[in-house]
């Protein structure tokens, strides 16, 4: 299919096109922006099976642009779309389309054009009313508070809260695209008749700015916010993206003896902690058990075993584990436990635990697993 994207280079149009690119030999693409040309547009109109109308004006240097940017561009589009193939066309509105206001005036006038287009050709037409849209690749004092927010906390900017009780409601890109690419099999979300992207998210600016502020301290911390809610997982990757090339990484400490190093990875709050140990040739750590915390160990590296013995009883069960398989093995609380390094070269495990370590509350008892005894396999 022969696809046409205006605003291609927009936050919305790069997101889609890259979704599209992945489509191997289904589609050809015809990305449209301001740096196009004539020539280039219309080529791209006269070959379109379907058009994804994206171009548009909201922040332009005089009220007038919005009118030429939003309404006429979009009549002038659709007529030339009616003298081709009369292609089905979705178009990227805006919620202020219900609003009087320049920019309202303007996105509601180009929903009319679209509506009198599918009167005229019967093609089927999609208008989206976006509320807030936010996600990766959007433009900070452009797109979104979430793009500004995102751009000024992740590097030490200041950022204005007018209003913290502002309810914002918000539609995540990657939720963007799901629907489009469901309108372009012609199977929009439908909500009284009107098309629409789900979920809409809404949460308090204040709120959002201070959820915002947070991922700074925790990646300092090595804490990964709880992403079960999914505005909290969308808007971590969100800020994420808006990090600054130089400042990626993060060093934890590392604890160092004779016997080897551990390190705390990553604190993942309710869903516990991940730790590299590294193992010196021939050593044996552990020798201690827990009541409820629980553990998970993979060997990536070296040769060793895993030892468990039940408090009052003798028999001791063993586990060989190497980087060559590696193996997860579960730490069960009740069971005293060593790891030993049974090569000559250091051995790396990475173990994960139920909880974060807190000092207060160890749950880590010394007791011995007496390897000496029989091993039973």
């Amino acid at each position: 299919m022969n696809i046409l994207i205006t605003g291609a280079k927009g936050f919305i149009g790069r997101n889609l096109c890259a979704e599209l690119g992945q489509q191997a030999g289904e589609h050809i693409l015809f990305p449209i922006d301001l740096d196009s040309t004539p020539e280039q547009l219309e080529e791209a109109i006269r070959q379109a099976d379907f058009v994804f109308h994206l171009a548009g004006v909201n922040r332009p240097q005089s009220p007038e642009e919005f009118a030429a940017g939003n309404r006429d561009f979009t009549i002038s589009l659709l007529s030339r779309l009616e003298s081709a193939k009369k292609p089905p066309v979705l178009l990227s509105s805006s919620i202020q389309a219900a609003l009087d206001n320049p920019y309202g005036q303007s996105k509601l006038a180009a929903e009319k054009a679209l509506a009198d287009y599918a009167v005229r050709t019967g093609a089927p037409v999609f208008p989206y009313r976006l509320p807030n849209a936010f996600g990766k690749w959007s433009r900070p004092n452009y797109n979104s508070a979430v793009a500004t927010f995102c751009y000024n906390l992740s590097r030490g900017l200041p950022i204005t809260v007018n209003n913290p009780d502002v309810l914002m409601n918000l539609v995540y890109i990657d939720d963007i695209v799901t629907e489009f690419l469901r309108a372009l099999e012609g199977n929009p979300t439908l909500d009284g008749g009107v098309c629409t992207v789900m979920p809409v998210h809404q949460i308090k600016l204040g709120d959002m700015a201070d959820l915002l502020r947070s991922f700074g301290v925790m990646r300092d911390r090595l804490d990964v916010p709880d992403q079960s809610d999914p505005l909290v997982r969308k808007l971590y990757a969100t800020y994420l993206s808006f990090l600054p090339p130089e400042d990626f990484s993060r060093t934890p400490v590392i604890h160092s003896d004779n016997r080897g190093s551990f390190t705390e990875l990553l604190h993942l709050g309710g869903y516990g902690q991940v730790s590299l140990n590294v193992s010196k040739p021939h050593i044996t750590k552990g020798e201690h058990w827990h009541h409820t915390k629980h553990e998970k160990f993979i060997v990536i590296q070296g040769e060793g075993v895993i030892r468990f013995r039940k408090p009052g009883d003798d028999t001791v069960i063993s586990y060989r584990v190497s980087g060559d398989t590696q193996t997860v093995v579960d730490i069960p609380p009740g069971y005293t436990h060593n790891i030993e390094n049974l090569g000559d070269t250091d051995m790396l495990t990475i173990m994960w635990a139920n909880e974060c370590f807190d000092p207060q509350h160890p749950d880590t008892y010394r007791l011995p697993v007496a390897p000496e005894r029989k091993d039973n396999q």
